[in-house]
């Protein structure tokens, strides 16, 4: 195991003769050093003000590479982004692949770079850059399956799931037929697959991963993996999942899949704030205080497969956009959100975000700063308060208090297509952040909104 860990991490580095320089080995290392030292590792403190970015590499330019992504590294530094979330960037298989490119999550090879994004010493860039500017990077890691190209397919057979005539079977209860179920009963494929994630936190300086479908792993194996990352590197985990057991030990980060569907619920007339103030108790009973969800308004599958943020949330997507950063959690951008982008990006094959900037990346830059600076709308494992404000409309208007150390946010938004009039229980003097205008409020006081309409306001 440890021949092909160390033969894969000097892939990039290696004469055709199989030999490395010490000059090489020196630059390599200088590199890692440099990498350390840009930034402090991973800790509770980033987490309460960061801001997540999805990053689309085949998607995010019309090059589809990490050196077309790493020039723009700083301009996401703009929008408050603290965390960059690759997509997987493994080699992709073409036995049972689906379209002309096939998909990111069936991995031919844990340890290796899809070529089509460039080299290994091009990611190395990337990560580099993003230190620099003070960004964290981790890796979409696919843990419940393989494609069918993997090399475990032929030199581990027993590491897969077996139907009942003995055949390697793609994931039970899915359409998933490009991929290979893994069977977490073999202890030898568990330790296999900890030592690929090692690689890439320990030769190639990532600072976590986001989780693949994590609650199709058992939970053990995560407990017991993460704790091993955790002995050589603090680490930031995000599941791919809505599981409490989840967050218990293992990950830092869970999705709040349920708040997501409420968002689009309530831009489609199907649910309203009663709805919303339902799902705030709920998570109150699931998950305990240092539980983190992530909140948003798309991401790769949501694009993809269930409609653009204009097509599920159309003239409420702003008013939600900003309660992704207002409630508490963590917010995400997904590529090409900061760009207006307008439709649903191609899966398995080449296509490209217009990077035209438009309403949202000024809100985004606006959001992510408050975010960053204002302890009152902290997220993490020690996260500002979140109190409900009620409103004459509470079926209509959500108002809540974020307050932490004496800094207090007030959201306020209609949350209907129409319209409201109604009076709010609060009352002092405020800064409305987006336009910055002083208000002063009174308990009682009459207020007009109109449909989707919000504010944001912070506490003088």
């Amino acid at each position: 195991m440890k021949k092909i860990i160390l033969s894969l991490t000097v892939i990039g580095i290696l004469f055709s003769c199989g030999k490395t320089t010490k000059e090489e080995t020196t630059a390599k290392t200088e590199t890692q050093e440099v990498i350390k030292e840009a930034l402090s590792p991973v800790n509770d403190a980033m987490m309460e003000n960061a801001v997540i970015y999805e990053a689309n590499i085949r998607q995010y330019s019309e090059e589809g590479t990490f050196s077309a992504f790493t020039k723009d590294i700083p301009v996401l530094k703009k929008l408050g982004v603290k965390v960059v979330w690759v997509m997987p960037i493994y080699p992709i298989s073409t036995t049972k692949s689906k379209g002309s490119l096939g998909s990111y999550y069936a991995v031919s090879d844990y340890t290796k770079v899809n070529p089509e994004f460039g080299t290994i010493e091009d990611f190395r860039a990337l990560v580099k850059t993003a230190h620099d500017n003070g960004i964290y990077v981790i890796l979409d890691w696919v843990a419940n399956h393989t494609g069918w190209d993997h090399i475990w397919l032929k030199e581990h057979p027993e590491y897969y799931t077996k139907d009942k005539n003995g055949a390697i079977t793609h994931t039970e209860g899915t359409d998933w037929t490009d991929v290979a179920d893994l069977n977490y009963d073999n202890q030898e494929m568990r330790e296999q697959m900890k030592n690929d994630m090692l690689y890439w936190l320990k030769e190639e300086g990532v600072d976590g991963f986001r989780c693949d479908v994590a609650g199709m792993v058992p939970v053990d194996f995560w407990d017991k993996t993460i704790a091993e990352f955790k002995k050589i590197k603090p680490v930031f985990m995000l599941a791919e999942g809505w599981e409490p057991e989840l967050l218990e030990n293992a990950f830092d980060m869970g999705y709040g899949w349920d708040t997501h569907h409420k968002m689009n619920d309530i831009a489609q007339g199907k649910a309203n704030v009663a709805e919303w103030d339902k799902r705030m108790v709920q998570i109150d009973t699931m998950y305990a205080k240092d539980d983190i969800l992530m909140n948003f308004t798309s991401n790769h599958d949501e694009n993809s497969w269930n409609g653009t943020v204009q097509e599920r949330m159309g003239d409420a997507k702003e008013m939600l956009a900003a309660l992704t950063y207002l409630a508490p959690g963590m917010p995400l951008i997904y590529s090409g959100q900061e760009y207006d982008m307008d439709k649903r990006l191609l899966f398995f094959e080449k296509d490209t975000i217009i990077k035209k900037q438009g309403n949202f990346f000024p809100l985004y830059e606006k959001l992510g700063a408050l975010k960053n600076t204002n302890p009152a709308l902290h997220g993490g494992k020690n996260a500002a308060s979140y109190t409900r404000i009620k409103t004459s409309e509470d079926t209509g208007v959500l108002a809540f208090l974020r307050e932490k150390d004496g800094h207090k946010v007030i959201f306020i938004a209609n949350m209907t297509k129409q319209p409201i009039k109604f009076t709010l229980a609060y009352e002092g003097k405020f800064t409305d952040y987006l336009s910055g205008e002083i208000i002063e409020a009174s308990s009682g006081a009459a207020y007009e909104f109109t449909a989707w309409q919000y504010q944001i306001l912070i506490e003088e």
